[in-house]
């Protein structure tokens, strides 16, 4: 018996390999349907593939570090250099070594509903999180690079185990442990991907809290950035205690 359009399509849905007997029956169903039905599947599967290579790639770092009998690899990023107000916030993160989570990615590559589910991920799969911050007087205080170093510090003595190695996006820490600091590691490495997500998630929330106690900023659309409207609300209210006083347009609204 034929089986209906419909029922090729529940049947696919439920598909995960290409490699199914049942493809190549369908591919001599000369229906339009079922042909845009395989066409839809085949381009599926070819995201599907190339996530997986993407993900294989930046396991490399991870698994160099284990080569040399590094079992407990935190990756560390951060977010928040750039705002006007709030802090910046890092992450470190150590992954089991059987994680697997195609479609991590740098944060800045991804849409907001995609870093919320990858963020819960993480938050289950992970074997330990740690989260640092530096808010704005000490960015004030000591400029946003040391700042920076600062919060990757706290997030690493938040964790709840001790790391054997870092990899750190961009950036070389004062510490005794082994680190390596990786340019673009949070597009390169699945660890520093994973640190990418959850400071920024981390941060976009906090930012969001902020906004009901400053609402005259919209912080919970801007987390912080200069956008017009946050301009706007600094022109008209001028500045909080969130803000940070040696950024410019900041420092020039405070004089």
């Amino acid at each position: 018996m034929t089986q209906s359009i419909k029922e090729i399509e529940q049947i696919l849905n439920s598909i995960d390999t290409d490699d199914d007997p049942r493809l190549n029956e369908w591919k001599r169903d000369s229906r339009k349907g079922v042909t845009k039905l395989l066409k839809s599947f085949n381009l599926k599967m070819k995201k599907k593939h190339e996530l997986h290579k993407k993900f294989t790639e930046m396991q490399v770092f991870e698994k160099e570090a284990r080569m040399k009998n590094y079992t407990i690899v935190a990756g560390i990023d951060e977010v928040g250099r750039g705002p006007l107000a709030g802090p910046v916030v890092a992450a470190a993160v150590v992954l089991p070594e059987t994680f697997y989570l195609p479609g991590l990615d740098d944060s800045k590559k991804l849409s907001d509903n995609r870093k919320s589910f990858l963020y819960e991920e993480i938050q289950k799969k992970a074997v330990s999180i740690g989260i640092g911050y530096a808010e704005a007087k000490e960015i004030d205080d000591v400029n946003i690079y040391q700042a920076t170093k600062l919060a990757m510090s706290r997030a690493i003595e938040d964790l709840d185990i001790v790391p054997q190695m870092l990899l750190i996006d961009a950036m070389a820490l004062e510490t005794n442990i082994p680190q390596e600091s990786i340019i673009k590691g949070d597009a390169r490495s699945i660890s520093i991907a994973a640190a990418s997500v959850v400071a920024k998630v981390t941060r976009d929330r906090y930012m969001g809290k902020l906004a009901k106690s400053h609402p005259h900023y919209k912080f919970e659309k801007n987390a912080g950035y200069g956008t017009r409207e946050h301009l706007e609300g600094l022109q008209s209210h001028g500045p909080c205690i969130e803000h940070r006083m040696s950024f410019a347009p900041v420092k020039t609204l405070k004089n």
